[in-house]
């Protein structure tokens, strides 16, 4: 197995999960150091178009000096060199899961679902936590499918045995309505990656949520 397991204790699944995705107009490393600054402890890199497994490992390094968390989209090798993998419905059969957790070790494991059904699949077959979506219409992933909203995300929560973090338009205009849905985590791209100031973005949110889910 290539990398090394997170060498610290995996902070809590809650909070702000931050999502830096590719196809922002900024460097992700960039806009990892920006939000790492603003006390973002859990952090994904996601990129359709295949990910740089150098560009992982640099930036596991800015997140373990910061004692946060990397967890790598799709990319189950890249994945190996930072803390976790993301993987979508799509990407996973029921087989791959049980082959997938056996390679991540100690890392963690994160499946999306839509259904309360497909959560609780996922929780049986080794999920660490749930990406629930999109709580909202969302312009970042073209395939999200239709919102769920309050209702849809807090069904999928009543059946998890595990954290699950809503994602998909989430602001801080509905905010609230996310942490009324008992979701762990509020998964953030936009918001913060478009920010003027992301570090500043990163601790208004994270304030708001703590104030919202303490």
């Amino acid at each position: 197995m290539s990398g090394a397991p997170r060498s610290f204790p995996v902070p809590r699944l809650a909070g702000i999960y931050a999502i830096v995705d590719a196809s922002l107009p900024v460097l992700p490393e960039t806009l990892l150091e920006q939000l790492l600054a603003g006390g973002i402890k859990l952090v994904q890199y996601r990129n359709k178009s295949g990910v740089d497994r150098s560009r992982v490992r640099a930036m596991h390094a800015l997140t373990q000096r910061s004692g946060a968390v990397l967890i790598v989209n799709d990319d189950l090798e890249a994945a190996l060199e930072a803390d976790g993998l993301h993987a979508g419905q799509e990407d996973l059969s029921a087989h791959d899961v049980v082959a997938v957790r056996a390679r991540l070790g100690s890392r963690i494991l994160g499946i999306s679902c839509g259904t309360a059904a497909e959560a609780r699949a996922a929780v049986e077959a080794g999920a660490d936590y749930l990406g629930v979506g999109p709580f909202t219409a969302t312009a970042t992933k073209l395939d999200a499918g239709p919102p769920l909203g309050e209702s849809g995300v807090r069904d999928v929560v009543a059946a998890s045995a595990v954290p699950v973090a809503a994602i998909g338009g989430i602001g801080l205009a509905n905010l609230a309505g996310v942490a009324r849905t008992g979701a762990a985590m509020a998964a953030i791209v936009s918001a913060l990656g478009l920010a003027a100031d992301p570090a500043a973005a990163a601790r208004e949110f994270t304030v708001r949520w703590n104030e919202l889910r303490p």
